[in-house]
């Protein structure tokens, strides 16, 4: 063992302050400048980028008149919806002819349904063993 007795003894060197706040100022100093720096950058693409001219493409060029091809874009959908359902309900309600030359014709869905009705649904004959 040894003689000297226990003494309690207080560390004052532990955290040097002067240099944390050392690091701190610069490490803030650094964020500025590079603030500074891309706020500096983003004003130059900016300026270029206004300054810059759209290049025309050589088979873009005379397209400023032409139409596009069919089907366009449309412009009254409700009209459009209209016109078709008009038709459709054309079809379906009169008489027409769909092939003269065959003998073909279309009737109202009113009396094809009357007539299926009527005459009933064509059936298979059974087939012999």
């Amino acid at each position: 063992m040894t003689d000297q007795p226990h003494v309690a003894s207080t560390e004052r060197d532990d955290v040097n302050v002067r240099g944390v706040l050392l690091f701190g100022a610069g490490l803030a100093v650094t964020a500025a400048v590079i603030h500074v720096v891309v706020w500096l950058l983003f004003g130059y693409f900016s300026g270029r980028e206004a300054a810059r001219v759209a290049p025309v493409y050589p088979l873009a060029a005379g397209q400023d008149t032409q139409v596009p091809p069919e089907p366009r874009l449309q412009t009254n959908p409700r009209e459009d919806l209209r016109l078709l359902r008009t038709k459709e309900e054309e079809v379906l309600t009169t008489y027409a002819w769909v092939d003269k030359p065959a003998g073909v014709v279309r009737i109202p869905i009113d009396e094809a349904m009357r007539l299926l009705l009527k005459r009933g649904l064509p059936a298979r004959s059974e087939r012999a063993k």
